[in-house]
């Protein structure tokens, strides 16, 4: 891994809910390496849109860190923030949600512009027809306002608003999750391209290990508020050492039917216990295959196994190989 532009350190998020409280994400360590393609995967409820949320400081951790380019954003007030939001941007999951449906695109994308002054005030309809060619729309699509355009369309617009402050990290939120299958191929493609083009560091989070395959260069596999596995791709997709991220990779389908047929699914037993109650040892105890009377005691730690490749169970690779069949859409 390249030197990290971002790490987190002993990351918690809590939610109070009635007396109690939620630890969305709890204890989180990662680093992501400058210019990285990074992926972050987990089932609903796992707390990986909290994580990228926390990240940008929309949340406020509960405590650990948030070391930017060794800066530690965790403490900061909002107006100490301010400069790192340039820095920092975010891409949401629903692309229409996330647009101000009375608002035009050039607005928009310009709304940024102004705010952070970044271009002078003459400038700012030129850089906007730059960026929406940049993400595959025609300059006068800034006249329109989002309704006017398809979910891909939009999704783009979301890229292009995101590229305006010219930001050296770039979290996508399960990016195309809300898009047809036809154009998700279109979108994936994009990111990647501005990734290059534009030299951004890239964290991808999405529930499909089928979709970051396609784009990162590492991954981290969330449970529960924690991460159970972490490695290059390659090695996590085609080498998984815990029992959920064989479970995850055992759900994705593979393309040939006759081999899909035939092929070894891994059932979980259960729902995800709730986070209010998260249950004691290992968390995932309770849905485990191969589980034992010690993770139910112990809460295990993550450890390499390999280089560059760590895992938190106490019986890593029992599970064996999934067989998977994840060709690379993406084009360098």
């Amino acid at each position: 891994m390249s030197e990290p532009i971002l790490a987190t350190r002993d990351l918690v998020v809590r939610f109070k809910t009635g007396r109690r409280f939620l630890t969305a994400v709890d204890h989180v360590s990662l680093e992501v390496g400058r210019k990285e393609t990074f992926g972050l995967v987990g089932e609903s409820g796992s707390g990986k849109t909290t994580f990228g949320l926390t990240v940008v400081r929309a949340h406020a951790p509960d405590d650990g860190q948030i070391l930017f380019d060794g800066t530690d954003l965790a403490p900061l007030s909002e107006r100490a923030l301010r400069p790192f939001r340039t820095q920092m941007q975010m891409i949401f999951q629903d692309p229409f949600a996330s647009l101000d449906p009375h608002m035009k695109v050039g607005s928009i994308i310009g709304e940024p512009l102004k705010i952070h002054k970044l271009v002078p005030k003459t400038g700012v309809k030129e850089r906007v027809t730059e960026l929406l060619e940049a993400v595959g729309l025609p300059g006068d699509a800034a006249g329109r306002y989002p309704s006017q355009f398809s979910g891909g369309q939009r999704q783009r617009i979301s890229i292009a608003r995101a590229l305006a402050v010219q930001p050296e990290l770039l979290i996508a939120d399960e990016p195309v999750s809300a898009l047809d299958v036809s154009i998700q191929a279109q979108v994936i493609q994009l990111l990647h391209d501005v990734k290059e083009e534009f030299g951004l560091t890239t964290i991808i989070i999405a529930h499909d290990l089928a979709l970051v395959y396609q784009v990162t260069d590492r991954i981290a596999v969330m449970y529960l508020g924690q991460i159970v596995e972490l490695g290059p791709t390659g090695e996590v997709v085609f080498n998984p050492q815990h029992p959920y991220t064989a479970s995850l990779l055992s759900a994705t389908p593979v393309p040939d039917p006759a081999v899909e047929r035939n092929r070894e699914r891994i059932v979980l037993r259960g729902d995800p216990p709730s986070a209010l109650r998260p249950p004691s040892g290992c968390r995932f105890h309770t849905r485990c295959p191969i589980a034992r009377p010690v993770c139910a005691e112990t809460q295990p730690l993550l450890g390499e196994v390999s280089e560059g490749h760590a895992v938190a169970c106490h019986f890593a690779g029992e599970m064996g190989p999934v067989l998977v069949e994840f060709p690379r859409a993406v084009e360098s």
